[in-house]
């Protein structure tokens, strides 16, 4: 059972790698990429704490899903932001920035 979850878990983190490395046109997918990349590394924390029976990563994994929480909500606002200032979220126009 711990590792079928341990699978899961890195499977739902190589899920949002992916996910950010092949939607790199769409802001947010990146940002729903970059939430469920978050969330498997939470439930490895998660499942390591209980596992080790040690309450640090359970505590561990609070703060990180509130830092997670307002990134996620600092991001989606300044994206609102953009959007009502240039019309679209699209980054295909920011290709210069990659080299």
């Amino acid at each position: 059972m711990f590792f079928q979850q341990i699978v899961i878990n890195t499977f739902l983190c190589i899920i949002g790698l992916l996910g950010i490395i092949f939607n790199r046109y769409n802001i947010l997918l990146i940002l729903i990429s970059l939430e469920v990349m978050f969330l498997g590394l939470n439930l490895n924390f998660l499942l390591l704490s209980s596992f080790c029976n040690d309450l640090v990563g359970q505590i561990f994994s609070l703060f990180v899903l509130t830092v997670i929480g307002a990134e996620s909500a600092i991001g989606l606002a300044i994206l609102i932001a953009y959007f009502r200032v240039r019309g679209n979220i699209k980054t295909i126009q920011y290709a210069f920035l990659r080299n």
